[in-house]
């Protein structure tokens, strides 16, 4: 349990990147006040957490109306996972990110960015959806399923600290630094994602 709790962990925390989210929020709410910005951390973290909690529990039962067998989704997954990580090697999804709370920055109307950009799609996006998803077929059984649940959990939870001291982190870390463990984590991505694809061929061949 411990083993899997620690494998979810690192899992939700590369695909969520909480260190990579902060920068982003402390950008997109620098006009705000600072309970304002605390309203919308919250608000964006709870909003995600209800997205994801939702494809945990019901996410597999939607795959079976659709008749997608589970084999075929953790490939697909881990093929899209496999995309993300080499984004994050080469830096290109930290620019995606960026032009993308640039553009909602540049909207004078956007006030709230709580839910969007923050909850859809960078907290609860393809990758961290597909990841609850992938993990929670893979650990049959209430008690296994309740540990990637807590793990899940953890890393919102850790989110939700990044984005309410965004400014001081930003302060801390440096854009180098920041540079640096984003490629690290995409490396660990890369090898988790193509685990998945080994997974749902081995399901397919068997």
């Amino acid at each position: 349990m411990i083993e899997l709790y620690i494998s979810s962990l690192i899992t939700f925390f590369v695909v969520i990147d909480p260190p990579g989210c902060a920068p982003i929020y402390a950008g997109l709410s620098a006009s705000a006040s600072a309970l304002q910005k605390r309203a919308m951390a919250i608000r964006a973290v709870g909003v995600s957490a209800l997205i994801l909690f939702v494809f945990a529990l019901f996410g597999e039962a939607l795959l079976k109306g659709l008749g997608i067998s589970l084999a075929s989704f953790r490939i697909a997954g881990g093929i899209m996972l496999f995309l993300i990580a080499l984004e994050m090697v080469f830096e290109k999804r930290t620019e995606r990110r960026e032009d993308r709370a640039a553009k909602v920055a540049s909207d004078p109307e956007v006030e709230d960015v709580s839910i969007f950009p923050m909850a859809m799609p960078m907290i609860a996006g393809p990758g961290s959806i597909a990841s609850v998803m992938l993990l929670m077929s893979r650990n049959n059984g209430i008690e296994r399923q309740a540990v990637v649940l807590a793990a899940m959990v953890t890393i919102l939870l850790l989110t939700l600290v990044a984005l309410l001291a965004a400014g001081p982190i930003m302060r801390i870390l440096g854009a180098k630094i920041e540079a640096v463990i984003t490629r690290l984590l995409g490396v660990l991505l890369a090898a988790l994602a193509v685990q998945f694809v080994i997974d749902g061929l081995t399901e397919v061949l068997r």
